[in-house]
């Protein structure tokens, strides 16, 4: 989308501040399936997402990945798409593809030429529908061990791979779903049997818990018309009811360290902090900003710029359904001790929580959250274009066109809600800390570099 229309969807809402907008039309299936339509003829392309209320929020402990080892079996075929077939139709199209797993969701999108929409659907009712029927032993084993060899390559095997295992092990007490990592651990994978695959698509996989949006040049009767003709007869199940946990609270600081292959100390800190759209869950992704956001933000501009006794550093506000996590990471210039960059972490967060940052500092905060919000509705499809924030606000608010409420309460924020964030939620005594050490010489990693779960 051009920047002329996005100005024009900004201002729709009419005079006063511009608050962005994406216009939709929603339905909901016999079945259950709520369906998202968004018109737009600025280019002959659609989105699809398809969105699932599901993902490693709902294991238990003993059987972790099973989401995320689902979004590997949805691409294995189905009754009438045999594997590989759904690249291929949408690759010839000219379109592209991906699905991801979260703690909260599984996505599945597609993005393609306009007169490929009915393919795209054909496929998402099909894995939606038709998965079940040819989901047999050989392919559990297949893809149980393509999730674990992904494991070791992008946890076990890569710099500093496991570190966010300990802070989240050791943030979260084991009976939280966000005490795993989303990818599982090997034995519980191993563990998982036909059966317990099964009977965890059975109840998260079906339209009742699921939402489909369609972006883009469309004409909004008919794509309606071709999700009926592809989703109706696909059973709905009695709508999920959700028990929803609420964490331990850390009573102390916890302060662990462990041995890697790396070049360089990295420590972590972490706190339990709000989730999605609670209280403070804006000020402190504001605050995470103001630390590391640009060369001017208080630590880029101490540690990296002025001091150079940091190679890096980073801020953030972490916020997910259940509840958020504020996480800083920095990580050593060679030579530089990890107590000094945890000191000087710890003096600039303490005097955030004494005196309120500057109103340019906050500003300079909202300008960047807001043009990454506007940019981001560029693509009708693929990971957050419009299609996916329309489907996310309405799993997560029950509102599809939640984006400019959303945006307001960023920009709704003051100085000192950010200081008094700080104060609430970053206290020193109540957070983990993990320092990251090389591995002298040929040795073992102790606790790091390789585990086996």
């Amino acid at each position: 989308m051009s920047l002329a229309c996005l100005a024009a969807l900004a201002l729709a809402a009419g005079p006063g501040p511009a608050v962005p907008s994406i216009p939709f039309q929603q339905f909901t299936l016999e079945n259950g399936l709520h369906v998202i339509l968004h018109e737009d003829h600025t280019a002959p392309v659609v989105g699809v997402d398809m969105l699932y209320d599901v993902g490693s929020k709902d294991e238990q402990p003993g059987r972790t990945g099973f989401a995320h080892l689902f979004e590997h079996l949805m691409f294995q075929g189905t009754a009438h798409l045999p594997k590989g077939e759904a690249d291929r139709l949408v690759e010839a199209a000219g379109g592209a593809s991906n699905g991801a797993t979260s703690n909260d969701r599984t996505e599945y999108w597609e993005q393609v030429p306009s007169n490929a929409l009915e393919q795209v659907l054909f496929i998402e009712s099909e894995r939606m529908g038709y998965l079940l029927p040819t989901l047999d032993q050989a392919k559990l084993d297949n893809q149980r061990d393509v999730v674990r060899n992904e494991r070791r390559q992008n946890y076990e095997m890569q710099p500093y791979g496991l570190a966010m295992k300990r802070v989240l092990e050791n943030l979260w007490d084991p009976a939280f779903p966000y005490h795993w990592m989303t990818i599982g651990s090997h034995q519980d994978l191993e563990a998982a049997t036909l059966a317990d695959v099964r009977a965890f698509f059975r109840r998260y996989y079906g339209p009742q818990n699921a939402s489909l949006a369609i972006a883009g040049d469309i004409d909004p009767a008919r794509a309606r018309a071709l999700v009926e003709k592809w989703f109706s007869d696909v059973p709905g199940g009695e709508p999920l009811r959700r028990a929803a946990p609420s964490p331990r609270s850390l009573t102390a600081e916890k302060r662990l360290e462990m041995r890697d292959r790396v070049q360089l100390p990295r420590v972590y800190l972490a706190w339990q902090s709000p989730g999605d759209y609670a209280e403070d869950d804006a000020a402190l992704s504001i605050l995470g900003e103001v630390l590391s956001s640009g060369k001017s933000a208080r630590l880029q501009k101490r540690l990296v710029m002025e001091e150079r006794v940091a190679q890096s550093v980073m801020a953030v506000q972490h916020s997910q359904s259940l509840a958020g996590m504020f996480l800083v990471v920095a990580t050593a210039k060679p030579g530089e001790p990890l107590s000094r960059l945890e000191r000087e972490i710890d003096q600039e967060v303490a005097r955030l929580s004494r005196e309120p940052p500057s109103d340019q500092e906050v500003q300079r905060a909202k300008n960047r959250i807001e043009s990454q919000a506007i940019f981001g509705l560029e693509p009708v499809g693929g990971f957050g274009g419009r299609a996916a924030a329309l489907n996310g606000y309405w799993i997560e608010t029950g509102d599809p066109g939640y984006l400019g409420k959303d945006l307001a309460r960023y920009l709704a924020v003051s100085p000192e809600q950010v200081s008094a964030a700080a104060r609430r939620w970053l206290r020193p005594q109540a957070r983990v800390v993990l320092r990251v050490l090389p591995v002298d010489g040929d040795a073992a990693p102790a606790g790091g570099g390789k585990e086996a779960n």
